[in-house]
């Protein structure tokens, strides 16, 4: 972009497992400038069909199965300059690099420190929801750290738990919630506003 004032736009890596509606969601904000950031890199955890629309889209799609380790993941975020890393539904536990520590992101659809951790991803945090009963639920997004969702909290949004609520109708209105709260969420932490 020549003309344009050297002050470059952040660069994402996106992180996927799934069906790339949370990434596509990111992507629409930066392509409108309602998200002052750029997606240099999808890494996906297998051939999934997120990772299809990521090559759809034009975004740069690696497909890196199982665990990666921090040592890899710096040597990739590095090799494609990538200032910050932002997980949309990736299901491994990601080993934060040291010199990336505050600046992986996640979002959980739940409210946390309720209904987190180990297996609980998806609709099994929803049926967790509805199961003990709760009258609010929502998402959460926060820093990571070497655990599933123990990181601070940057942005929470909540959305009621309806009489006759099922996961699949309760999931929908929780993600209606993310598609607004991710990107605030990171303009904030982007524009050095942060959490707290």
């Amino acid at each position: 972009m020549s003309g344009m004032p050297a002050t470059a736009r952040p660069r994402l890596a996106v992180m996927i497992s799934g069906g790339g509606r949370t990434l596509l969601n990111l992507l629409k904000h930066t392509r409108s400038g309602s998200l002052g950031a750029e997606i240099a890199l999808v890494i996906a955890s297998s051939e999934c069909p997120g990772a299809e629309k990521a090559r759809d889209a034009g975004l740069r799609t690696l497909v890196v199965p199982g665990r990666i380790s921090a040592a890899n993941l710096e040597s990739l975020l590095r090799e494609h300059r990538v200032d910050w890393v932002v997980l949309a539904g990736y299901l491994k536990l990601v080993s934060v690099p040291d010199s990336f520590a505050g600046r992986i992101v996640n979002i959980h659809p739940a409210l946390l420190p309720r209904h987190g951790g180990p297996g609980l991803y998806g609709h099994r945090v929803h049926e967790a929801v509805l199961k003990a009963g709760d009258k609010v639920s929502g998402c959460t997004v926060h820093l990571c750290d070497q655990h599933y969702d123990t990181g601070p909290i940057i942005l929470q949004r909540e959305v009621p738990v309806l009489k006759g609520d099922t996961p699949e109708t309760l999931a929908s209105r929780v993600f209606e919630a993310e598609c607004s709260a991710y990107p605030e969420a990171l303009q904030r932490l982007l524009s050095g506003r942060g959490h707290g």
